[in-house]
Formats: C-alpha cells, sequence, structure tokens
C-alpha cells in the first residue's frame, strides 16, 4: 500500500505539518515525506534538534506533574501535538485518577490520533480547534462541561506561539485565558527564542516553514516574557528549556527555546 493511500481522509500531505514535522523529530511515526525532509534540513545545520525536543517534553511532563501534586486536577492542553506517551493524562492521571484533560490543536491529524486514543475515557476529550479563538476554545460544547473555571487549571502552551503570528497578538490570546483563571492555576508556554539560536539553522527552519499553514516567528526572550503579563513567574525563570529544573547539566543547543510558567496569584 502507498503512503497516499495511507492518509487519513482530509489530510493533506502536499505541506509540512508542524506538529507530524515534531513528532519525526521524537522519533515517532506518525509523519510522512514532506515533513521528514523538512525536519531533516533543519537537522543537517542543528543535529541536537531532537535533544532539545526531548526537553521541551520533560519540560511539559515535569510541570504537570508539579501542578497534579498540588492539588490541580484539571489540564487544558492548546497545541498538544500527535501523542507522545507519557502523555498529559497520563502523567495527570498517575497523580489524581479524577484528573480531566482537554488536548486542542487545529492539525486534523492530530485529532485523529487523539480520537482514535482517547475513546474510552470520558475525562479526557480532544478537539480540532484554533487557539486564536480562545472562548471557542474554552466554550466549546465537550470542554464546558468537564473543565471548571472556578477552580485551578494548568493552561499548557507548549511550542505552540512561535506558529502564532504577531499580528494575532499571542499575549493578547493569554490574557483572554488569564481572565477565566482563578489564583492557584498556573500557564507554562515555551517556545523558538531568537537569543542564542544559531543564524543559520533559524533562517532554514524560517525558510521551510513559509509555505506551511502556520510561518515560523521566533521571538526574543523579551518578548516571549510579556506573554506572562498578570502572572507571577515560578523560579528558574524564562530561561533555555533544557534549564528549567534540569535533571542534569544541560547540554548546549544550537537552537534555542525559551520556557516559563506562571502562576496566577
Amino acid at each position: 500500500m502507498s503512503e497516499q493511500e495511507r492518509v487519513p481522509p482530509g489530510i493533506d500531505v502536499s505541506k509540512m505539518s508542524h506538529a507530524r514535522a515534531y513528532d519525526y523529530v521524537l522519533g515517532g511515526k506518525d509523519n510522512y515525506a514532506v515533513d521528514r525532509a523538512a525536519a531533516e534540513q533543519v537537522m543537517r545545520l542543528a543535529p541536537d534538534l531532537p535533544v532539545l525536543g526531548r526537553a521541551q517534553r520533560r519540560f511539559l511532563l515535569r510541570v504537570t506533574r508539579m501542578c497534579a501534586e498540588a492539588g490541580v486536577d484539571q489540564f487544558l492542553d492548546v497545541g498538544t501535538g500527535i501523542p507522545t506517551a507519557p502523555n498529559v493524562h497520563e502523567t495527570a492521571k498517575a497523580i489524581n485518577p479524577d484528573a480531566r484533560v482537554v488536548y486542542v490543536d487545529y492539525d486534523p491529524i492530530v485529532s485523529v490520533h487523539n480520537n482514535a486514543l482517547l475513546a474510552t475515557d470520558p475525562t479526557v476529550v480532544s478537539i480540532q480547534a484554533d487557539v486564536r479563538d480562545p472562548e471557542g476554545i474554552m466554550d466549546h460544547p465537550e470542554v464546558a462541561p468537564l473543565l471548571d473555571y472556578g477552580k485551578p487549571i494548568l493552561v499548557l502552551f507548549v511550542g505552540l506561539f512561535h506558529l502564532v503570528g504577531d499580528d494575532d497578538d499571542p499575549a493578547g490570546l493569554v490574557a483572554r485565558f488569564r481572565e477565566r483563571m482563578v489564583p492557584g492555576s498556573h500557564v507554562m508556554i515555551s517556545q523558538f527564542c531568537a537569543d542564542g539560536s544559531d543564524p543559520a539553522a533559524r533562517a532554514k527552519l524560517e525558510e521551510i516553514s513559509v509555505n506551511s499553514p502556520s510561518p515560523m516567528r521566533f521571538r526574543t526572550k523579551a518578548e516571549i516574557g510579556r506573554f506572562f503579563g498578570g502572572f507571577e513567574m515560578l523560579e528558574p525563570g524564562l530561561v533555555d528549556v533544557q534549564d528549567w529544573w534540569p535533571d542534569d547539566p544541560a547540554p548546549m543547543t544550537k537552537l534555542k527555546v525559551a520556557a516559563g510558567v506562571g502562576k496566577v496569584v
């Protein structure tokens, strides 16, 4: 059976998908030739890209565990990407079996995989929606009955906002989610950072994403820091993702991802 014949209905494999390319970088198999070719172009200049991807996954899981252990029992993962085990719901439910998790992504391939994975658990749902419509996400008919905005929540924006242009005002989008978050809630954000990134690898990543549905936008730490307006930043602040509670000395990488966690107080 050819690759084209194995493509689920409605999935366009003529253009690179960031979610599928990231899946390839992490060693997954839910990707196509166009995604692998794009990722390989970047990895020729930044061969440590998988190290960066794994560091971002550790950041996601570490903060999920931290919040679950602090009593947070609801999680809204926006821009979730293709499922990679362990997932947010597996991590949270290992600590609190009653935890409720919502996965959100606008890429249809993510919905295909998530819906197949989560079909048997009513406390975990996946919807296809866009971060540029916060109210559409929070008030979605599958989401609103599951999440109680009168209780603390962790909202995850991991590896997302470098796919959102300045015209869409990422800081303003975060603020619209924050308006619904009560004290004790947390937000976690990571995105590709201009500070310290190798210029050639950055340029290649931006170049190959031009014809994708979401062109890549690197930002400085100062720009990313504005996304946390109205939150109290947790230590160690906004840092390279490898340096957010590192288990071991953090390896240097040619591309940089900045990561941070904010709390509503």
